[in-house]
């Protein structure tokens, strides 16, 4: 089991979670919606308050509560790898859709190819290496923080940071809603995105579950959707 080891002060490790985080890291975020697309399509997002309430939902009822946790167990399991495996393979099985897996699978297959040319790192190489294309987002970032010795919290927190932003800016362009009320609803997701990272923490797998069919409900009919911008 891995231990935190440095903290987000120090320079290496903030400079090496702020790239893997940033909108230019190419993991092809900017294509995916999570729904988003359907939902504004049906009205149910309409306005700011409205997006925030929809990424709300998908932080703490929906793939943001399985993802978060996902990825607090692949930190954790790093060291171990049966424990990461086991990981793995859960997360590859666990979606409520067809976009919404694809969505998942090929940000985590970008995420570790690029990472693996940028930061390269044996260990993580070796789990890339036993679950080829296989590798969900969270799993993926969980356990190249933890072999790269970036502390949990901020890893944790910061990746759901990133996965509410890139909502935001595909909020702001299907409603559509001006730069200023995105950074507004971004500011307003910051205790929503504590309490999913406090949740993630506290999770335990076996116990683990999501209550928002209506996030699957509007994936499942985006991918018959007539006109799209998004993947999913």
């Amino acid at each position: 089991m891995m231990t935190a080891m440095t903290t987000i002060t120090e320079g290496a490790a903030l400079y090496r979670l702020l790239a893997w985080l940033s909108p230019a890291y190419p993991v092809g975020a900017y294509t995916y919606s999570h729904g988003l697309e359907t939902a504004v399509e049906d009205g149910a997002v309409r306005d700011r308050a409205t997006l925030v309430e929809y990424i709300r939902s998908v932080l703490l009822a929906g793939a943001g509560r399985v993802d978060g946790a996902l990825l607090v167990a692949a930190w954790r399991a790093a060291g171990d790898d049966a424990a990461l495996d086991e990981v793995a393979e859960l997360a590859a099985a666990w979606r409520g859709s067809a976009e919404l897996a694809l969505e998942s699978m090929a940000q985590g297959t970008a995420f570790t190819g690029v990472t693996q040319s940028a930061w390269p790192e044996a260990r993580f190489a070796a789990l890339a290496a036993r679950h080829p294309r296989r590798l969900a987002h969270p799993v993926a970032f969980g356990a190249a923080a933890a072999f790269h010795r970036l502390p949990l919290r901020p890893s944790l927190a910061g990746w759901l940071a990133a996965f509410a932003a890139n909502l935001v800016s595909a909020g702001v362009r299907l409603v559509p809603l001006g730069q200023t009320d995105g950074q507004v609803a971004t500011a307003a997701l910051h205790p929503v995105v504590e309490a999913a990272a406090d949740a993630a923490l506290a999770a335990d797998l076996d116990m683990l579950g999501t209550a928002a069919p209506m996030l699957d409900l509007f994936s499942m009919r985006h991918e018959t959707q007539y006109t799209r911008l998004f993947r999913s």
